[in-house]
């Protein structure tokens, strides 16, 4: 089960992406229209996506995904956006690590395509991580029986 955050200041806008995500059974979708009501749930939650527009009154997506980046630095992070500029897309990519940049109005298809990679992505960055402890473990454990090879 994959839990996803969707945050957007348009009520239609978190209805319309509620239902394209509806369809899937092993994800578990909660929306936001407050950016600060979704980063208190943040604290509480991991969440392994976070969905979130780019203009909103009090937070920019940018501001919501960076503050997301340092409680959750595995979680998936995608903005989503009317405003299509250079600055915009770099400032996702550079300052909050966004894992992709979707405009609106989106393509059902595309959306769920764009979350589907996102999560296989993230699954595989944490098995890498866990791998990687594993070899340090196996690592000091040998240097504890006196092998320094």
């Amino acid at each position: 089960m994959h839990r996803i955050m969707v945050v957007d200041d348009e009520d239609y806008i978190l209805k319309a992406l509620r239902r394209v995500l509806a369809d899937r059974e092993d994800w578990e979708v909660e929306t936001y229209n407050d950016p600060a009501q979704a980063l208190r749930r943040a604290r509480t939650t991991v969440f392994d996506a976070v969905i979130t527009d780019y203009r909103m009154p009090e937070v920019d997506g940018i501001e919501l995904l960076q503050a997301l980046r340092e409680m959750q630095p595995d979680t998936i992070r995608i903005l989503l956006t009317g405003v299509i500029d250079i600055d915009t897309l770099m400032s996702a990519i550079n300052q909050a690590s966004a894992f992709r940049f979707i405009p609106k109005p989106w393509e059902d298809d595309q959306l769920i395509q764009c979350i589907e990679e996102g999560l296989r992505f993230r699954d595989v960055l944490l098995e890498n991580k866990i791998l990687a402890q594993t070899v340090r473990d196996q690592r000091e454990a040998l240097k504890s029986m006196g092998y320094n090879g």
